[in-house]
């Protein structure tokens, strides 16, 4: 019975877990929590400068690469030293997740 009780419970814990985990990898929302929108525009097309990049219908995989290259300071060119802090927390998921919300502008 006690074991029966512990299974539930692990059960309900890893529910939670992977809800908390689909939860984070929202695109769109993490987009906005982690400030990207700041610069690139609410609708990622909308850049405060124009020598800032649209986004918007950017390919995922090569949005997702150079963000990457950014955080792990593999691409050091262009505006990559103002990104950098901005992505330096990010991990891949959330880096993919974000991309493939842009693709989809």
């Amino acid at each position: 019975m006690k074991s029966k009780a512990i299974a539930i419970a692990a059960a309900a814990l890893l529910s939670t877990g992977l809800a908390g985990t689909a939860a984070a990898l929202d695109g769109e929302a993490l987009y906005t929590q982690k400030l990207c929108n700041t610069c690139h525009g609410a609708d990622g097309n909308t850049p405060i400068m124009p020598i800032y990049p649209k986004l918007g219908g950017q390919n995922a995989a090569y949005a997702s690469a150079q963000t990457k290259d950014i955080r792990d300071g593999k691409r050091t060119n262009g505006l990559s030293a103002a990104m950098k802090p901005m992505v330096a927390t990010l991990t891949d998921e959330e880096i993919d997740a974000i991309s493939k919300y842009l693709e989809g502008l």
